[in-house]
């Protein structure tokens, strides 16, 4: 048995109305999938993205596991960008704060940083060589 490959992440939000409200600005395409929950408000909203349309799903925090902090940490999962520098100026300007200035790991091009969303979840964001040699087409 491997690993074989990222499949969905789960963000957080108390107003998931809003939250893909905010993902979609920023993604530039509306969630594929949404589902309303018991109340009939929108509980979860899906979105397939990049070049392996990972999904990027947004929960209700009512759905949460029992235990899960409200406050951001954790897991730190890292998606690839080619303008790193322009997509941490663009997720502050849609106002997520920084939670992680942008750091160069090493001397080989790995160049991370991570801000958290409106809904308290951390959104890592990567330059990535491995990730350009495997999708040569994306930068």
């Amino acid at each position: 048995m491997n690993l074989r490959g990222f499949a969905t992440i789960n963000y957080w939000a108390d107003d998931v109305t809003a939250a893909a409200a905010w993902y979609t600005e920023l993604l530039g395409v509306e969630p594929y999938f949404q589902r309303p929950g018991p109340d009939g408000a929108l509980a979860y909203a899906e979105f397939r993205i990049g070049d392996n349309e990972a999904e990027l799903g947004l929960v209700s925090r009512a759905f949460a596991p029992p235990g899960l902090p409200s406050a951001p940490g954790g897991a730190l999962m890292y998606w690839h960008v080619d303008d790193l520098e322009a997509m941490v100026a663009r997720l502050l300007e849609l106002g997520a704060t920084e939670f992680q200035p942008i750091t160069p790991r090493g001397d080989i091009g790995f160049v991370t940083a991570s801000v958290v969303d409106p809904f308290g979840n951390i959104l890592g964001v990567m330059y990535n060589p491995h990730y350009v040699e495997q999708h040569p087409f994306s930068s």
